[in-house]
């Protein structure tokens, strides 16, 4: 009974204690009622894509809307080719077009909220990443209608991750607030990256684990993710998201 109660405490300790304190601090914000309100043009990250010829690709993370705003967040990629004028947006959404390819500005705001970039390559290994990510994008298991769910997954963020695992020379993981993110498609228990960097395991996405130079240490419960960033030296906090030491 001693081991039960003491992984009770850990588990309220490291996980529910940062989510209700982001629960918190998200009432005190002021935030639009509804998406109608919300602002949704451009947050003026990105260069104007005509100033450069260089082929780009970028992953974006905000947090979302009402209540999910507390503890989650909302990812997509956007990328350029070499020579284009124009940037291409895809994000997985849960109305309207499964895959939605241009529906916002590039960086634009989510509900209101400021995007930040959580990777980007530019140049000649962006040039031969672009072909990978769209193929990763068309190889999405659950890109028809009806493949979203809101919470464990399949959702936007494990949309995103989809495409990080599956092209793991963009160097990165989604942060620790994009809810979805570990479920592995089409019903994985185990996933190892092709390059071997990183390993995950988990139970549809609400309990797992997962290890490389590219997460560090993660363990994951019902959606929320704690862990140590060893790449880049932080702690993972749920709902927080990360924090660098």
């Amino acid at each position: 009974m001693k081991s039960v109660k003491r992984l009770f405490l850990a588990i309220f300790i490291v996980y529910l204690v940062p989510t209700f304190a982001s629960a918190g601090l998200w009432a005190m914000k002021e935030r639009p009622s509804g998406w109608r309100e919300a602002r949704w043009s451009s947050a003026g990250i990105l260069p104007k894509p005509e100033t450069s010829n260089e082929a780009a690709i970028y992953v974006f993370s905000a947090m979302t809307g009402g209540l999910k705003g507390a503890v989650a967040s909302h990812a997509w990629i956007v990328f350029k080719e070499k020579g284009a004028k124009t940037y291409t947006r895809f994000d997985k959404v849960g109305w309207g077009s499964p895959i939605r390819r241009n529906g916002y500005s590039p960086d634009a705001y989510w509900y209101s909220n400021t995007p930040q970039i959580v990777t980007s390559v530019t140049g000649s290994k962006a040039e031969l990443l672009i072909p990978k990510v769209e193929g990763a994008i068309a190889a999405y298991p659950y890109a028809e209608p009806g493949g979203y769910t809101i919470w464990p997954g399949p959702n936007s963020n494990t949309f995103v991750a989809h495409v990080l695992r599956t092209v793991p020379e963009l160097g990165a993981v989604l942060p620790p607030h994009a809810v979805g993110r570990d479920y592995l498609p089409d019903g994985e228990f185990i996933h190892v990256d092709d390059d071997w960097r990183d390993v995950h395991v988990t139970l549809r996405g609400l309990i797992g684990l997962s290890a490389g130079l590219r997460s560090g240490f993660e363990v994951h419960f019902l959606g929320l993710v704690a862990g140590i960033d060893i790449a880049n030296p932080g702690i993972k906090v749920p709902a927080l998201g990360r924090i660098g030491i």
